[in-house]
């Protein structure tokens, strides 16, 4: 019998609306065909870091966004905690610092992950348009996908929030 081509499914969540499609199309993944679910949040210490060096941030001010980025990771690893349990699934969740893609390739492999989730920009046959944040997490989302030891789907589901609902 061959074995299931994936079984442990890592989702990397930011915050955003695509993330949070991401864990919800983990999720339905997870309850579908009976594997492990993890969502890790990072919260971005080493750019935190980068800016208070070139004294863009006081090492006060960059203590006090860190423990909001920590409260808002938290948050939503809740939120996600919650739709898992919606759909009846064990959902394991987890907060780390440090560099955002270095981060989720550790927690990937530390946890045999066959798997990880990014979210991804809907395009509707659009152009996307440029931003700061965008080009950010698209830039994360490359050293992921190019770093991996493991499979990567960038989730575009534009229905997942319907979907989920009927689940």
């Amino acid at each position: 019998m061959i074995k299931p081509l994936f079984q442990k499914i890592i989702v990397a969540v930011n915050g955003s609306e695509q993330s949070i499609h991401a864990a919800m199309y983990g999720i339905l993944m997870a309850k579908q065909y009976k594997c492990e679910l993890k969502a890790i949040y990072v919260v971005d210490t080493s750019t935190l870091k980068q800016l208070t060096m070139s004294r863009i941030f006081l090492e006060e001010e960059s203590l006090h966004y860190e423990q909001r980025l920590c409260d808002d990771g938290n948050r939503y690893l809740k939120y996600l905690t919650n739709l898992a349990k919606e759909k009846e699934v064990k959902m394991q969740t987890e907060l780390k610092k440090g560099s955002v893609w270095s981060e989720v390739i550790k927690t990937a492999d530390d946890f045999g992950a066959n798997l990880i989730l990014l979210g991804g920009k809907e395009l509707h046959g659009e152009l996307v348009q440029n931003s700061i944040r965008h080009d950010k997490i698209s830039s994360i989302n490359a050293e992921i996908i190019g770093s991996a030891l493991c499979n990567v789907l960038v989730v575009r589901e534009p229905n997942i929030e319907k979907l989920f609902k009927i689940a």
